[in-house]
């Protein structure tokens, strides 16, 4: 299912694991093996969750990779799609109508 406006993981991390269990973003990231800045930006919202990111994820906090990939993937799409007219692309082929068989 399409959601609208769906949040940056970045989001999903602070608001469900850091800021409830009062983890810094410098904890988090020495857990995860990764920068402060690295984590800082997805936080932030401006760095992505990469494959990589996203199988650290899942081990520091015991989420699914796939889902970090998915939350971050529905972000992208969701901010492509405001754009899409931008893209200049058009169907390939004519829409087909479909006209009822009489009875």
């Amino acid at each position: 299912m399409k959601m609208h406006n769906p949040p940056h993981p970045g989001e999903i991390v602070k608001g469900l694991w850091l800021d409830p269990m009062s983890v810094s973003i410098t904890q988090a990231a020495q857990a995860m093996g990764v920068s402060r800045k690295t984590l800082s930006k997805i936080v932030n919202g401006r760095g992505r969750v990469t494959p990589e990111i996203a199988l650290r994820l899942s081990i520091a906090l015991g989420s699914s990779a796939e889902s970090w990939l998915g939350h971050q993937d529905a972000y992208d799409l969701w901010e492509l799609e405001q754009h899409k007219d931008d893209l200049q692309v058009v169907p390939l082929f004519p829409a087909v109508l479909v006209t009822p068989i009489p009875a």
